[in-house]
């Protein structure tokens, strides 16, 4: 199986706020929660989510404002963020998606609703997770039937290749360090020297390279690695 998405849940009200977490687990996904703004950028500087659905009325910091930074930051610029608020002017709506925000939700929302855009925005970022055929060059990788292709010549992984093979075809080109991927790979709350991410990472490309074709994989020195 490829890792679970990671959404990160801002709201002030704890019935809201848990009512939003239990739904969203329910559809599979791991959920981080925060009561404030103050606190969400904090959560998002030491672990970035891969969606956060996020209040516009919080304390201290406002939505607006964690919506501006985090679309200011290199590390968060791309993390989808849906927008939830009571305001349902033009205006505000407006104001909402030009700072960023990549969806917008009037309350009250049904959560049917809510789930169905956390799913269109995570197909886009996190195509592997959401069940999508990933392509790259002459590898492509059918993630329901858990089958690998190289120039149509299929491939042998195993189950932490596949998910490392997965998060580098979701982002070609993007350089992942060791510590992201054991995140990405391993999981959060799992402990995995980071040697290990090399041993797998040699795997992978043995793999690859068996069915002939140059090695897909790049080394940066000092940063990790990438697709291409």
């Amino acid at each position: 199986m490829v890792s679970e998405p990671t959404v990160l849940v801002v709201e002030d009200d704890a019935a809201q706020r848990e009512v939003l977490a239990y739904n969203i687990r329910a559809e599979g996904y791991r959920v981080e929660t925060a009561e404030s703004g103050d606190e969400a950028l904090l959560m998002v500087r030491e672990d970035v989510p891969d969606l956060i659905v996020l209040d516009w009325m919080l304390p201290n910091v406002s939505g607006i404002e964690v919506c501006r930074q985090m679309k200011m930051g290199a590390n968060t610029q791309r993390v989808p963020v849906i927008m939830l608020s009571a305001r349902a002017e033009e205006g505000d709506r407006v104001r909402g998606l030009e700072i960023g925000a990549d969806d917008y939700i009037v309350k009250p929302y049904s959560v049917a609703e809510l789930l169905a855009r956390i799913r269109t925005q995570l197909r886009r970022t996190r195509p592997a997770a959401v069940g999508q055929k990933l392509e790259y060059e002459d590898i492509v990788m059918d993630v329901e039937e858990h089958r690998v292709f190289r120039d149509e010549h299929p491939l042998k992984l195993g189950p932490t290749e596949f998910r490392l093979l997965a998060t580098f075809l979701e982002r070609p080109g993007r350089v992942w360090s060791r510590e992201q991927l054991l995140d990405r790979v391993w999981g959060r709350d799992i402990y995995v020297d980071t040697r290990t991410v090399d041993v797998h990472v040699g795997r992978l490309r043995k793999v690859l390279c068996s069915a002939g074709g140059d090695d897909p994989l790049r080394t940066v020195r000092g940063a990790g690695y990438a697709l291409g």
